[in-house]
């Protein structure tokens, strides 16, 4: 007949065995500072108690060994106070990004879509300028149409186009001929005192299609026509 053992030795193993699959998380980043906190301590006092008393340690050694240990403690406390915002700062900026599904933005881009004989686009101005126009071609290159803006104030410009080259010719309905739906591009022609600008730039219309998050590359948004871009990217929402 068999017989259960009962005896010290097999309850501590079971404790042993329990511990070791119950085993302690690693420590975070605040305990880790202070264990070397203490390590640097320890090695600190043992050595004033082996210290030589015919050469004992120099005071000045003492202090500069202090101080280096309130520079290290410093750096990376601050590491944690860093990392701690920069988690912060990414929830924040998904949720404000989260909340632009759906909607129209402008990004950089010369391309723009006539459906239904509307489209928008618009322009970012780096500087004001005297006169600014907005020169729209085909998709043969042709020029089809040359919208004059006069002086503008710096910043983004957003534009409705309605297809209409020419409000002066009209159809047999007695209605403005419009450019047939579809593909076209456009450039920003900008002067300033007779001299043209550089930093004038052509904002093509998109909408936020979804949103993805990771912590290496932050916030993505996913635009239909635009592709991939950030959060810093998107020029004005509409």
């Amino acid at each position: 007949m068999s017989t259960i053992n009962t005896n010290t030795g097999s309850t501590t193993s079971i404790n042993d065995l329990m511990s070791t699959m119950n085993a302690k998380t690693a420590t975070t980043s605040g305990d880790s500072v202070q264990a070397d906190t203490d390590k640097f301590m320890t090695l600190l006092v043992t050595q004033l108690k082996n210290q030589d008393p015919l050469n004992p340690l120099d005071n000045a050694q003492v202090t500069s060994q202090l101080a280096q240990l309130q520079t290290v403690t410093g750096v990376n406390k601050l590491n944690d106070t860093l990392n701690t915002l920069k988690a912060s700062y990414q929830s924040s900026e998904a949720m404000q990004a989260t909340s632009l599904i759906g909607h129209g933005v402008l990004v950089e881009g010369s391309n723009v879509t006539l459906s239904g004989s509307k489209a928008v686009m618009g322009v970012e101005l780096g500087s004001d300028v005297d006169k600014l126009q907005v020169v729209i071609s085909d998709k043969n290159g042709k020029e089809v149409q040359t919208m004059d803006l006069g002086a503008q104030k710096a910043g983004v410009i957003p534009l409705a186009w309605d297809g209409v080259p020419d409000a002066s010719k009209v159809g047999s309905d007695g209605k403005p001929v419009t450019l047939a739906d579809g593909s076209y591009s456009f450039q920003v022609v900008a002067t300033r005192g007779g001299d043209k600008v550089n930093d004038a730039k052509t904002l093509a219309f998109d909408s936020v299609a979804s949103v993805t998050t990771n912590s290496l590359e932050g916030v993505k948004l996913n635009l239909p026509a635009k592709g991939v871009v950030k959060l810093a990217d998107i020029k004005q929402v509409l």
